[in-house]
Formats: C-alpha cells, sequence, structure tokens
C-alpha cells in the first residue's frame, strides 16, 4: 500500500513528486494540478521568463524572479491547500536568486540538482518551514551534502531524491561514460543513502525514487525496494494540464524507444532527451546566429566557445511547438506514452487501492 508522504513540516496524500521540467515543461498548471491531486507539484524555474508575459528580450535574470514568484501564485489558485515546490538547478547563474524568490513566493519544498546545493540552507535560513530536497546519484554526495548542512547549518535534508541516471531525463548527475554501463544500482542506492542518516544521525529521512517510473507496477517496485516515495516527469508530459505546446506532447506520442538517448549539454552535464532532430538543433543557432543574451549558467561551452546549441533557447523553441529545432528532454520510458490523458487519471491509476476504500465508503 502506498501511504501518505511527509517532508519536512508537509505532507501529501500518495507518495509522489512530480519532477521540475524546464523550460516550462512544468509550469503552473502542471505543478497546481498534481498538487490538487494530493502529490508535490513542482515549478521548473530554469527559464521561467521565457514565455511568462515579462520577458521582453533583454531582461531574462532581471525577471526571473518575478516569473517564478508569478508562476507559484498561479499554481496556488488551482491548489490553495497544495504542496507546491519549485526545482532549481544549482548549475543556472541566478541559483541564490530564484532560490530566495521561490521562498519569497510561497513554495513549500525546494528541490535541486545539477549539482551539489551546498549552500541551501543558508539561503533559506530565514523560512525554516521550506522543505529542502537535494537530488543526487550516489550515497557519496548525499553524504557531503548531509555532512555540510548538519555542520554550518544544523540542518539535514528533509528528503533526499536519488535519481537513476540510466532512465531518467533531462540533465544526469553522472558522467556520460558511465550511464548505461548496467553497473548502477538505482535501489541499492536507495538503500545505502537511507541506512547512511539512520547510521550517521540515528534518524529517518525520506529518499524518492527518481527515473524511470511510468507505471502502478513501478511504484509498488520502487516502495518494496525501500524507497519512500517516487519523481515523476516524463509521465506527466502527455497530460492535459502539461504547461508545454500539445506538438510537444505529441512528440512523446510518436517516439518510439530507440529514439531516446543521450545528449552533452553545453551546461557539461549529459543528458536524455529526443534524438529524431538532434542535428537541427545546433543548426539552428548557426543559421540564426544565435548569441547568449542571456547567460541562464553558470558554465556553458555555448556561452563561451560557441561549442554545441543554447540550450534555454532549444528548450524554449520545443515548449512553444517547434518540435523540429528544439530539444525535447524525456526518460527511457518516454516511448510508452499513447494517449493524452489527465493528472487525475494518472493519479487514480497508480494508487487505484487507495482509492477504493473511500469511494466505497461515498
Amino acid at each position: 500500500m502506498a501511504g501518505p508522504l511527509r517532508i519536512g513540516k508537509h505532507e501529501v496524500k500518495y507518495p509522489l513528486i512530480q519532477g521540475g521540467m524546464g523550460v516550462r515543461i512544468s509550469g503552473w498548471r502542471l505543478a497546481g494540478h498534481v498538487a490538487k491531486s494530493g502529490g508535490v507539484g513542482l515549478v521548473a524555474a530554469a527559464g521561467i521568463s521565457l514565455n511568462s508575459g515579462l520577458f521582453t528580450g533583454h531582461n531574462f535574470l532581471q525577471v526571473n524572479p518575478e516569473a517564478l514568484k508569478q508562476e507559484l501564485r498561479k499554481a496556488y489558485e488551482v491548489a490553495p491547500d497544495g504542496v507546491i515546490g519549485v526545482n532549481i538547478m544549482v548549475a543556472l547563474s541566478d541559483y541564490e536568486v530564484l532560490v530566495k524568490a521561490a521562498v519569497e513566493g510561497g513554495a513549500k519544498v525546494i528541490v535541486c540538482g545539477a549539482g551539489l546545493p551546498l549552500s541551501l540552507p543558508e539561503l533559506t535560513a530565514h523560512a525554516p518551514d521550506v522543505a529542502l530536497v537535494p537530488i543526487v546519484s550516489s550515497v557519496r554526495a548525499a553524504q557531503l551534502i548531509a555532512k555540510k548542512w548538519e555542520k554550518g547549518y544544523g540542518r539535514l535534508p528533509d528528503a533526499v531524491v536519488v535519481e537513476d541516471p540510466d532512465t531518467a531525463g533531462g540533465h544526469l548527475g553522472e558522467k556520460m561514460e558511465n550511464i548505461g554501463t548496467g553497473t548502477y544500482d538505482h535501489y541499492g542506492t536507495i538503500r545505502g543513502v537511507k541506512e547512511f542518516f539512520q547510521a550517521e544521525y540515528g534518524t529517518s529521512v525520506p529518499v524518492i525514487a527518481a527515473g524511470g517510473i511510468w507505471d502502478r507496477g513501478d511504484l509498488l517496485h520502487a516502495l518494496a525496494e525501500g524507497a519512500d516515495g517516487v519523481q515523476m516527469a516524463s509521465r506527466f508530459v502527455p497530460t492535459v494540464e502539461c504547461d508545454a505546446d500539445d506538438a510537444y506532447k505529441e512528440a512523446y506520442l510518436q517516439c518510439r524507444r530507440e529514439d531516446i538517448g543521450l545528449i552533452m549539454s553545453p551546461a557539461g552535464l549529459p543528458g536524455r532527451a529526443i534524438l529524431r532532430n538532434q542535428e537541427k538543433i545546433p543548426l539552428y543557432d548557426e543559421i540564426n546566429g544565435t548569441a547568449c543574451g542571456n547567460g541562464c549558467l553558470k558554465k556553458c561551452s555555448y556561452k563561451e566557445t560557441g561549442e554545441r546549441f543554447c540550450i534555454v533557447s532549444a528548450l524554449d523553441r520545443a515548449q512553444r511547438g517547434d518540435v523540429e529545432t528544439g530539444l525535447i528532454f524525456c526518460g527511457t520510458n518516454a516511448w510508452k506514452a499513447d494517449r493524452i490523458t489527465t493528472v487525475q487519471e494518472i493519479f487514480d491509476e497508480l494508487f487505484i487501492e487507495e482509492l477504493a476504500p473511500a469511494e466505497e465508503a461515498a
């Protein structure tokens, strides 16, 4: 049975966090409806000002904080009592500013990956009720974060997301050559993280399985293997509520298993995406002379040397419906999408037994 999930001072009915997907794939609609259905809804902070109505073409970093707060306001209109948070990549150049904006905007949970969020407790010290959740792919990363947080700030993570680089979508916290070798033990890592917190600090920290979670069978397997909950992202793309253009959702419906693979992001991290148009992505920048006008990443090969492509532009184009030249991130199971559904229908499928007693009582 899948029971409730408590992260810090916040509890949701079902043990599910919706993964953060930038640029604006998981915005207010998706996050709000996931929270309304009983999970943790996350707004992805990466590129949040694009297509927000606030971006003029030259004020990306300036309006990102307000765009994030605007998105949170809209999400809470959908789920006033829901647990809504943000996903903020440590690799973003305005990471610290966005963390503060998330707190000001009422985020109840802050999830951070694409780097180690070693200073996150300092940035949120004025808001102790905000739950802090790092994303890791190894026990060692969890140990580094926990020891830094406990020694420097007297607190531990409120939960830890353990992402499987062999199955997860988007940016991955592992070297390209180590992905897909068959050596990574996802649930061994999850159990290792849980054991570390118990042995080192005598406490139980919820550990969330991320990557490759698609259906109820995957959910139950994760819980049986020791996870306290799951994070799902790709499954929520082909929904009515997903904030992406319909063409983006259709790309999921049309993709085959062999269309999904790895790219090297200009952020210096591998990423998993639909590869059918991979040659057209850098070609767009070459033809149009795309300049780095946003400076979205702390480190970016396109910004520094013109290598690869402008990732925020590529993700933005895809979100708006240009699936020919845009970048479409996804997990390994995206090919299983066969129809447009709703967030509530996904929850009904995942938690069917948990829903049954309430329905019978009604």
